[in-house]
């Protein structure tokens, strides 16, 4: 199977970032290798995309997440691509004005 290209959406971006400032309030080098770890890890999905089980908030097929260690990572697949939507908190809902 050939691999898809990964993009990461401005919401995931902006996600990452106050991710990185949350956790670098406490330590910057534990947050920088924690999002070089979810970066790698949402780079798995490109050669298996139907991997990441559908999300229950939206009951789409194209719509999927994993959990890396406590956040979801939402992400679409899409014309030969996925892209990633969001990646939050994994103990809240995802609001549909994130991803639409």
């Amino acid at each position: 199977m050939e691999k898809l290209k990964i993009v990461w959406t401005n919401e995931a971006v902006n996600r990452l970032t106050e991710i990185d400032d949350y956790i670098s309030q406490d330590n910057v080098t534990r947050a920088r290798k924690f999002i070089k770890d979810l970066i790698t890890s949402a780079s798995s999905i490109s050669q298996y995309p139907q991997k990441g089980r559908m999300v229950a908030e939206f009951n789409r097929q194209e719509i999927r997440e994993f959990i890396f260690k406590n956040y979801r990572i939402v992400y679409r697949i899409k014309r030969g691509q996925i892209q990633i939507l969001t990646v939050f908190e994994a103990h809240r809902l995802i609001r549909s004005s994130e991803i639409f």
